[in-house]
């Protein structure tokens, strides 16, 4: 008696190791090929049976839920957004019709519970032999609610955007692109119309839907100054005390590259200055001469260390995340071929230079964390639905942009930018702000892309970020960027004062 109960123990659990390895691989490492399958009715219908996971902003609000509908006989789950248009496109969408992006997209495989996490199999099959409804994981983003609908009120009418993360961490307090969208219209052939019509004040009629703080390429103007300097400075070509003199201009390939606000050579002019001052008012004839005593290739392969030329690893679909550098604007690509650049007008970003403002934060950041970029991250960290955490993010380094030293000159000059040069407008009391302008040229005249990279407090950096606003008109920097970055530094570092 005993044997044949052993017996049927054995069969029973063969049965169920069976049942695990057939569930595993069906709804684990299969997952992900069925789901491709955009022309799959029936995949389709049973994605809308999975209670999709939760999206939470860092402080516990609801950004993405659910609700539940009955269709022949059927409990389907259909996404509902109840912020609206709060960070819509880093949130993105999931729906039965326009399919998915952003994070609805990218982290799709937690979402539905099909990721294939130990924690996460063992749920979803107890879920499927109670014949429950498969529940996903839920997402908690370091999105903070407060400084988000800051950056889209300040951009609020403007095409443009704001990023803003923690230097030491690489955790993303803030990611606006203006104009944004409400995710809940997107089934809506109006509504989804009206979305793809919104900007039409914006250069190159890009629909609401683009993200303009990662896929959003723009000149960087003198921001790029930046990247210029930890060049010369990482090489020991320049210090902070190597001087300068500007009579307005530089000449290159025999023509003059003026100074901002210097058309006819008359105005703008500093005579002897040292590169801290070159920095702190911006002075394009020294950035000109720095640029082409470096060259071309000095100053790119600094970039590289960056991050440009490469996508940054961020919890978005790999096409809507855009690396930077120079662009070939007639073949619609980024090259390298050095030759083909202008050294001087690259030092001081412009020449063919194209940038993401999410790039140009990481910049910023490089600069606060002494010379070391780290992995941008959205997600903090995803939750089991019974409770539980699965996964946690961890911080991690993706470059080395520069040396220590070099950093904490940068941090120096950046510092004196806001003291008492282009950045004025971003000053603080009581909180010491290191940051750079840029007002970089668009080919129209009068018309420019302002921004401002930044980071604070200077001695101990929380917070770092970039803030572009697309073709304004006079617009400079220092007056149209600066002060959108004010308010964002004052909203994430506790006791800024807000005067």
């Amino acid at each position: 008696m005993n044997r044949q109960i052993s017996r049927i123990a054995i069969f029973a659990l063969l049965l169920l190791a069976a049942l695990i390895v057939a569930t595993t691989y069906w709804q684990v490492w299969a997952a992900p090929s069925l789901a491709a399958k955009q022309d799959n009715a029936i995949q389709r219908v049973a994605q809308f049976r999975i209670k999709r996971g939760l999206i939470y902003a860092s402080n516990g609000t609801v950004i993405a839920t659910n609700v539940a509908q009955k269709a022949a006989g059927q409990t389907l789950y259909f996404r509902k957004y109840p912020l609206h248009d709060f960070a819509s496109q880093v949130v993105g969408y999931s729906t039965q019709g326009r399919s998915r992006a952003g994070i609805e997209r990218q982290e799709n495989a937690y979402l539905t519970a099909s990721n294939a996490n130990l924690q996460t199999i063992w749920s979803k099959l107890a879920d499927n032999l109670k014949g429950a409804t498969i529940q996903g994981n839920n997402l908690v983003l370091n999105l903070r609610v407060n400084a988000q609908r800051i950056a889209q009120n300040a951009l609020a009418g403007k095409c443009g955007a704001a990023v803003v993360l923690n230097p030491k961490t690489g955790q993303v307090y803030v990611m606006a692109s203006s104009p944004g969208y409400d995710p809940n219209q997107i089934e809506s052939a109006t509504g989804y119309a009206k979305i793809l019509k919104s900007p039409n004040a914006c250069p190159g009629s890009s629909s609401a839907l683009f993200d303009r703080a990662t896929e959003g390429l723009y000149p960087p103007g003198s921001t790029f100054k930046t990247v210029t300097a930890a060049a010369g400075l990482d090489d020991g070509v320049y210090n902070v005390n190597s001087q300068f003199y500007d009579p307005g201009y530089c000449v290159e390939y025999g023509q003059r590259v003026s100074n901002a606000l210097n058309p006819d050579q008359t105005a703008e002019q500093y005579g002897n200055v040292d590169l801290l001052q070159a920095y702190q008012h911006s002075i394009n004839a020294i950035f000109c001469k720095i640029g082409m005593a470096l060259g071309a290739k000095r100053v790119i392969d600094q970039a590289k260390d960056f991050g440009f030329y490469s996508r940054p690893p961020i919890e978005l679909p790999a096409d809507e995340v855009s690396p930077s550098g120079e662009f070939d604007f007639t073949h619609h690509r980024f090259f390298t071929d050095t030759s083909k650049m202008d050294p001087g007008r690259l030092a001081f970003g412009q020449d063919k230079l194209l940038v993401t403002p999410l790039q140009m934060a990481l910049v910023a950041a490089a600069v606060a964390n002494g010379g070391k970029v780290m992995v941008p991250h959205l997600v903090a960290k995803v939750e089991a639905p019974g409770g539980g955490t699965v996964v946690k993010v961890q911080p991690q380094v993706w470059k080395t942009a520069m040396k220590p030293a070099t950093a904490a000159t940068l941090n120096r000059m950046m510092q004196a930018v806001v003291t008492g040069g282009t950045g004025t407008s971003a000053q603080i009391p009581g909180i010491s702000v290191a940051g750079k302008t840029g007002t970089a040229e668009t080919g129209a005249p009068g018309i420019y892309d302002a921004w401002f990279i930044f980071f604070a407090p200077a001695n101990d950096p929380k917070v770092a970020g970039a803030v572009v606003v697309e073709h304004s008109y006079h617009g400079f920097g220092g007056a149209v960027a600066a002060p959108i970055a004010k308010e964002l530094m004052q909203a994430l570092i506790p006791g800024a004062s807000k005067g």
